[in-house]
This record gives structure tokens, sequence and C-alpha cells, in this order.
């Protein structure tokens, strides 16, 4: 199952909370240190530290975004028997009857070595939707891959599965 929506949301904002103290705070006493040494041109402490301050401020507004989606995400919502957000999937290639399991997540959370993708993901996209025992074509960027979905665990803890019978 995918981490409670609550805690989540706690992560985001803490990690949110971390940032603006670096943004506001950190980052402009390191900005004027490096200013007092001199010319800018060639400060590495001071283009470090600007590159850092971009890169804190864009963090922000991903998290901020972010943190806007899943209040917006409302748990009443998700389906309880089909592949939503948070739903835990076992499909089966058809071509090579290999299962693979993936979990649907946040896209902060994607990992794909660990399994976890997002909806927007091709994959993703595919499944969403669909139940336990249909057959879904995805497009790849190796090609079109024939899957069964066998088991599914949704975002509610509702278990659906059905064996794949071989055609």
């Amino acid at each position: 199952m995918s981490k409670d929506l609550d805690l989540q949301k706690r992560e985001i904002k803490d990690e949110i909370t971390k940032l603006k103290h670096e943004f506001k705070i950190e980052l402009p006493k390191k900005i004027a240190e490096a200013r007092a040494y001199g010319d800018l041109k060639e400060n590495a402490e001071y283009h470090a530290a600007r590159e850092r301050q971009s890169f804190v401020q864009g963090r922000i507004a991903q998290l901020s975004k972010q943190l806007s989606n899943l209040n917006s995400l409302n748990v009443s919502d998700i389906s309880k028997d089909k592949i939503a957000y948070g739903s835990k999937v076992r499909i089966i290639d058809q071509e090579t009857n290999n299962r693979i399991e993936f979990e649907l997540v946040s896209s902060n959370d994607i990992n794909p070595s660990q399994g976890k993708i997002s909806l927007s993901s091709p994959i993703g996209a595919a499944l969403q939707g669909r139940t336990v025992g249909e057959e879904v074509d995805v497009t790849l960027p190796v090609g079109k891959k024939k899957y069964y979905i066998e088991k599914l665990i949704t975002f509610h803890n509702d278990e659906f599965e059905e064996k794949y019978k071989q055609p």
C-alpha cells in the first residue's frame, strides 16, 4: 500500500519548511559572504550559492504543486475495484509469462527499480481504470506489449485476484 496520504502530506510539508528556511535564511548569508570575497565573475562560492538558490526555489514550487494535488485528492473518489492511485498491481507479460508488480504512486515517489510508477507513465496510464482479468495493450519504447492483470490491491486495501489461464 502507498504511504498513508496524511504521512505523505506531512513529509512534503516538512521538506518545504526546511527548504524555505534554507532559501530565506541560510542561502542569503552564503551569498552575502561570497560577495564579500570580491569579484563575482570568478567567485565559485557565489555561483554555487546562487545555483543552489535556484534549485531550492524550483523544488519548493514542485513540492507545493504536489501538496496541492494531494490536498485536492478525495479518497472517496479513488476506485475501490479498479486500478487507480495507490493500487498495487501484478501483471503478466503475455509473450514471456513473466509476472511484474507495480505500485502506482505520486510523481515524488517514483522508483521504477522498486516497481513504483506513476499513473502518467505508459504502463500506469494503460492500467488506470482497469481491473483483474483484463488484458491491456501498452505502447513502450521497445514496442507494443500485451499484459494480463492478475492481481490488484486497491488504495483501500481491497484485494482482487484471478489466476492467468494461458491461451
